[in-house]
């Protein structure tokens, strides 16, 4: 079964900054049903349990980021323990640049969220922390569920014009 996941962080390093939220969303493009790691509860046991079913990793620039961070901050190595799949080398061989929003934008793929970006995402997570404010934590998980499931309609998107066109996009 293949896991697509995504982490949100304080920052971009994993020896100065934290996960905040990993998302991870199991099985078929249709399932819209996404676990949450959140603060506390981003931990190596919660994380081993949340992937128990799965067998291949989905991500967006996941080798360099979502799975280095991960690694460092859990003591967590997915790469050893999963096959993994980084859409963004796919996007590269169709001839797609840019971050996750950029290529979801360019394959028409919709977001609900389209003012978040990852330095929005890392102010959300403070504005929870030190003011408590709810509603800047559901918008972080929002945010999150969003790029968990676009990684499916992505991935769905890039196999389908491969298959249509013997060719990338």
């Amino acid at each position: 079964m293949k896991a697509y996941l995504d982490i949100e962080t304080t920052g971009l390093s994993p020896f100065r900054d934290d996960i905040t939220v990993v998302g991870i969303s199991l099985g078929d493009v249709r399932e819209q049903d996404v676990i949450q790691l959140v603060g506390k509860d981003v931990n190596a046991a919660n994380l081993v349990k949340a992937l128990k079913n799965a067998t291949t990793l989905c991500t967006y620039n996941g080798a360099r980021f979502d799975l280095r961070f991960i690694h460092q901050k859990l003591g967590v190595d997915l790469l050893a323990d999963f096959e993994h799949h980084d859409l963004m080398h796919d996007c590269w061989a169709s001839g797609l640049y840019g971050g996750l929003k950029a290529v979801e934008r360019t394959l028409g793929i919709r977001r609900n969220l389209t003012d978040v970006d990852g330095l929005q995402a890392v102010r959300l997570w403070w504005a929870y922390v030190r003011r408590h404010d709810e509603n800047a934590l559901q918008t972080l998980l929002d945010y999150n569920r969003e790029d968990v499931l676009n990684l499916k309609h992505l991935e769905r998107k890039l196999s389908l014009s491969r298959r249509s066109s013997g060719v990338g996009l």
